[in-house]
Order: C-alpha cells, then structure tokens, then sequence
C-alpha cells in the first residue's frame, strides 16, 4: 500500500487561531472541569474552531429544521472515499458499515458479538482508560498485554497472553488501540499483519479502535487493521471524531471485514438510533470537505510536538519524552523527577496546570501524565513553565 502525501493546504494553522479568553467561553468538559486560573492540557478537545465545511453543514441543518434521526449512507460513502485517497485503501464496504452512537459505544457492541459473559478482552497497556470501565460494566475481564519499552506491540507478550486467555477453549477479543492512545504508536503493517496471525492462531477475534487514524503525522503511515492479510474477521470503529474536534457531534462508524459482515449484521438495529443526525452531516462533511483543514492541523501539531521535545529539554530534561507519530497527545514518563506514581497532581496543585494522570492507563501509567498538545504554541511554553516551576516548588515542600 503506496502512502498518499498529504497536499498542502494553503489554509491557516488552527492552532493559532483562538486566544484563551474566547476559549475560557467554551462550556466543554476542558474548561469548566477546574477553575480559571488552572491551564486545561488534558480531555482529548482540540484549541482550534471548527473547519468550515462543518459549520456550513451544522448551520445549513439548524437553517432547515434538520435535526430528525440519522438516515442513509452518507458518512459511510464519505469515509470509503477519504480512505481511499488518504491510505490508499478501497476495503470500506458501504453495506459493510453501521452508524453507531460513538467509537467506545460501538466497540462495546462490536465486543458482543465476539464475546460472552466473563470472557477476556486483551487490551495493550498503558492504554486509554475507558478500555478498561467499559470493558468491566458489560462483564468482560481486561487482560493487560503492555507493550514493549519501545512503545510497540510485543507479539511473544501479546502470544503468551492469547494462549492464556483462550486455554479451555474461551472465547477472547483484542481491543486493539490504533493508533495508540496514549503514546502515538502508530503500528506497522507487519506488525499487524503479525497481530492477525496470531489472532487467527488462537481464535481471538480483533476489534480496533482507529478513531485517531486522520492524524498521522508527517510521513507515517497509517495502515487499517482490515487492510493487513488475516484482518477479513476483523471490526473497526472508525470517526471523524477526534481530528476535526467533533466529541460533541455525537457518530462512528462500526466497519467489518469480509469474513466479519455477519456478525456486524447481527447488532441490534436500534443501535443505529443512537448517533445525532446533526453529528452524521457533520462527521460527513468533515470526511468529505475539510481535508484541506486537516492537513493545516496537522502541520501545526507537528511544529507543537518539536516545540514540546525543546522546551522540555531546556526547563524539564528529567521527562522522557517520545514525540509519537499520531495523535495530538503526549505521553510525558516523569518518574526521573521523583514525584511519585502521579506527577499530575504535583502539576495541578504546584503549578494550576491539568494533565491527565498515567495511573487509569493501567500497567506502566505509574509515574506518567499525558499532555494534550493540541493548543498554541504560547499555551505550551506557558504549560511547561508552570510545570517547571511545580517541580521546584514540591521539592522545597519535601525539604
């Protein structure tokens, strides 16, 4: 598969576009979780205004009343065709497709259909906590598989695990984060196509969360998990979602490989009415008409993670810190600076600057943050500043 190079857009860098005092405004889950004098780095919410194309079609929808239930294959024939040009992949089916509510919903319909009551679901920690609470309420049992010090999969791991939890003939699932969330690991086409070999070794059935596939970065290439030799029983959930900042759009796409149709045909059909309406046209015009917003996005968040790496360096070089090649998160390892398992709250009550603690991302979160590098240049110099002067500021606390 011949990666397609993003062309350039012309258009502005979102990231510079919006000062704090217009997004203090904002009502979100970002800014009103703490109050106003702590610097919000944290919830997967971008600092950007949406693209155009999504404005025009929210706008065009609440000028016509269209705010009724979601219908046709629009957002699906949208997705085909950004997959397509973008990862050079015809493998979307548009009768292969279902709208769900949202990638975490939708993965816990996907989990359904491939597992009963008390099987395993293998997850790849530290991962995006939500894998675990979700996994937990439908009665499923997490089985953490961590990835290797590189960041990557380590399939004699991911075996060892797989041969554990199908012993006895159980049923399991892989929840498969890719690209991965938190550390931007964007997986390989042959470690996928390894994953799929030892998937169909075990009879463990693969589910992928791709909700950051858009946000490859520079001349990393995403590789869809259905796209790889042994991914046709595979199920994807795929969404505009997090690269256009739709979280409050509410839509997903459930897509299945050709050996997977008839189980994405057994989901209940009122699964289908939960997603907005106003969130499919939304998603749909984002797919179809915003690439040339994206790629600005992109070119932004590619300066902000070489940005991060120096200024960490010259205020913070205790933090390891890999810069991934997808995602607009940054996976910070503090335990250098020795603040204990959660350097999050030190930066929250020293420095009124909110992270995301590493401890809900389970096995190796301890003594890690994850920074949300989707902001502008100045709200990170002002973010690592803060973060510097916490660090000072606990060690004369503990002397």
């Amino acid at each position: 598969m011949t990666r397609i190079p993003h062309e350039t857009s012309g258009e502005p860098n979102p990231l510079h576009a919006l000062g704090l005092d217009r997004l203090r405004r904002r009502t979100s889950m970002k800014w009103r979780t703490y109050p106003e004098d702590v610097l919000p780095l944290w919830v997967a919410e971008m600092d950007v205004p949406l693209a155009e194309p999504v404005v025009r079609a929210v706008t065009g929808a609440m000028e016509l009343g269209d705010t009724g239930y979601p219908a046709g294959t629009a957002y699906a024939e949208a997705l085909a065709a950004f997959a397509d040009k973008r990862w050079d992949w015809d493998g979307i089916a548009v009768e292969r497709t279902a709208i769900v509510p949202d990638v975490m919903l939708g993965v816990v319909e996907m989990l359904k259909l491939v597992t009963g009551y008390g099987d395993a679901v293998v997850v790849n920690s530290p991962v995006y906590p939500p894998f675990y609470d979700f996994v937990g309420h439908m009665d499923r049992r997490v089985a953490e598989a961590p990835l290797g010090a590189d960041a990557r999969i380590d399939p004699d791991v991911l075996e060892d695990v797989f041969r554990r939890v199908t012993a006895g003939r159980r049923r399991a699932a892989y929840l498969l984060c890719s690209p991965h969330n938190p550390t931007g690991t964007v997986h390989t086409a042959d470690e996928l196509s390894a994953v799929a070999a030892l998937a169909e070794r075990y009879g463990v059935r693969v589910v992928a969360d791709e909700i950051h596939a858009p946000l490859a970065v520079g001349d990393t290439r995403f590789v869809p998990y259905l796209s790889v030799p042994g991914g046709e029983r595979g199920l994807s959930l795929m969404s505009a979602s997090k690269a256009w900042n739709l979280a409050g759009l509410k839509a997903a796409l459930a897509v299945a490989g050709p050996e997977a149709a008839g189980d994405l045909a057994r989901m209940p059909e009122e699964v289908g009415h939960g997603p907005s309406h106003v969130g499919v046209l939304a998603h749909t015009a984002a797919l179809r008409d915003g690439t040339a917003w994206l790629d600005a996005l992109l070119a932004g968040l590619d300066t902000n993670r070489r940005l991060l790496a120096d200024l960490l360096a010259e205020r913070l070089p205790a933090i390891r810190y890999r810069p991934g090649d997808a995602t607009y998160l940054a996976w910070l390892d503090c335990r250098a600076l020795g603040l204990g398992d959660d350097p999050a709250d030190t930066f929250l009550r020293h420095g009124r600057v909110a992270l995301n603690s590493g401890l809900p991302f389970g096995t190796g979160g301890a003594g890690h943050a994850r920074l949300n590098l989707a902001a502008s240049p100045e709200v990170l110099e002002e973010a690592v500043r803060r973060m510097a002067d916490a660090v000072e500021r606990a060690g004369g606390a503990r002397g």
